[in-house]
């Protein structure tokens, strides 16, 4: 806390502290000051970030510095600064196309949930998560849930693809949140550490929560059997400190992920194993598609490349959004 106490004409107290925000309902901010103290902020005015037209210019994790009012006996705070962020995941917001979305910000890990069916995570989506991550340096576990509903073929499914992407480098593991399978393994990694846990309505990440944390008793809802998909229980992010050294991030459930800010020629080098070898292309500003003698486009044909990261690369590449932002699992 700065401490700068200082009267005003109309008798309101202003006292300068810091903090970071826990949770956010669009005109509210709840912060957690560093002696452990919750407070009520809002913004003043219109507040931009510079370069970032953003639905939501204060997300989840960002430090802030706010004034706090006491007026009537009640104290709450206005939020003028936002330290710099360290990093933050940010999304297409879905009704505004041309403004994003900042889905939380100053992140340790992600933890993506992924399940094959009831209702299905497909690999366009994973691939524009992990997109967005690789941008920001952010680690990603995929999570493979409800293995313990699964029959024997669903399961070769999972495993197929945990290999697909052990083999590119990122950490894969299969839990059930409903029995706790794996569940001590995935507290491991928490330990101290900001964790997001992100996925679509229904993978079971309210589920996990609670059974990684039982006294938070988040609120879960059955999956609607008519479009197989998650009814969203979670409204806002929401930052929880967690009773073993750990911090997590709930996050309302995606139904699609847009990437954004991002150039043409970087995209290829968020793909680890296209930027692997990126550098035996002829052309050190190929975009792996029609260009002679590309090395991404060789280990392609040799499936040395997985076909779905090409296609999903490929998409990324033209900005195709429809592919992920419907309702209707069945038309996907």
């Amino acid at each position: 806390m700065r401490v700068f106490l200082f009267h005003n004409p109309i008798l309101a107290i202003f006292v300068i502290m810091t903090g970071t925000v826990y949770k956010s309902t669009g005109s509210w901010y709840t912060v957690k000051t560093m002696n452990g103290k919750f407070y009520e902020c809002r913004i003043k005015g219109r507040f931009r970030l510079q370069g970032i037209k953003s639905t939501n210019p204060i997300a989840v994790g960002d430090k802030v510095e706010f004034e706090l009012e006491t007026k009537n006996n009640t104290k709450t705070g206005v939020i003028n600064r936002i330290e710099e962020r360290k990093n933050y995941i940010v999304r297409k917001s879905v009704n505004l196309s041309k403004q994003t979305h900042i889905i939380a910000s100053n992140i340790d890990q992600l933890f993506l949930l992924i399940t094959i069916n009831n209702p299905p995570t497909f690999a366009s989506f994973i691939d524009r998560f992990l997109v967005t991550a690789e941008a920001y340096s952010i680690k990603t576990v995929l999570l493979f849930n409800k293995i313990d509903a699964y029959n024997e073929e669903t399961l070769l499914e999972v495993k197929y693809l945990a290999n697909l992407y052990r083999n590119i480098g990122y950490e894969c593991i299969g839990i059930s949140a409903e029995t706790g399978k794996n569940v001590e393994k995935v507290k491991e990694l928490m330990m101290g550490k900001v964790s997001m846990f992100a996925g679509h309505s229904g993978v079971g990440k309210s589920t996990l929560v609670n059974a990684i944390e039982p006294s938070l008793d988040l609120k879960t809802k059955a999956i609607s059997n008519q479009h197989m998909q998650g009814q969203h229980t979670t409204t806002f992010a929401e930052m929880f400190d967690l009773s073993f050294d750990a911090k997590i991030i709930d996050t309302p459930g995606i139904k699609g992920f847009g990437v954004v800010d991002m150039e043409r020629e970087e995209v290829g080098d968020y793909f680890p194993e296209f930027f692997e070898l990126k550098q035996d292309c002829k052309f050190n500003n190929c975009l792996h598609l029609k260009e002679p003698k590309c090395a991404v486009k060789e280990a392609l044909e040799n499936d040395e490349v997985s076909f779905s990261r090409y296609r999903s690369y490929i998409q990324i590449l033209e900005g195709e959004d429809e592919h992920y932002r419907t309702d209707n699992w069945d038309n996907e």
